[in-house]
């Protein structure tokens, strides 16, 4: 149950890794994109060189490996502690849906900046997901400290 939302989370994380290549490809080969010159120039980049609608995929696909990091790592933990400890079923059916908030939250976020890329929703969507990653930690030290 706790580990679906991490699941979740990393199948999106490759959805949007395939979404980056089904347009950044593309991109790069109608701007004539010579991938060796991008690696021996220091100063160049795609983002200077493919239009920003095909990029925001690509700065999304970073952003997954981001923040979400403290999510997976948070999550896994948990999901060890709940192995070893007496976690009660409430426990588990609120880590588990904390970690879906924070999974819907981290999607949302995503569409919105591979999209439409308006920052301050963006931003909004970012600044709850890391409310329910805040929650997280702390349903961790607190079953941790009960542990």
């Amino acid at each position: 149950m706790i580990l679906e939302p991490v699941i979740a989370l990393a199948a999106w994380t490759l959805v949007m890794c395939l979404w980056m290549y089904a347009t950044r490809l593309p991109g790069m080969l109608k701007a004539n994109v010579d991938p060796d010159s991008l690696a021996r120039d220091p100063d160049a980049s795609l983002d200077k060189l493919l239009p920003p609608q095909t990029q925001w995929k690509a700065h999304n696909f970073n952003h997954l490996h981001e923040a979400p990091t403290v999510f997976y790592a948070v999550m896994l933990s948990m999901a060890l502690l709940a192995t070893q400890a007496s976690f009660s079923l409430n426990d588990e059916q609120l880590i588990a849906l904390v970690g879906w908030v924070y999974v819907v939250l981290r999607i949302a976020h995503s569409i919105v900046q591979a999209t439409w890329n308006r920052v301050v929703v963006r931003f909004a969507l970012f600044s709850l997901s890391q409310v329910a990653l805040v929650v997280l930690v702390g349903l961790a030290i607190y079953t941790g400290a009960t542990f």
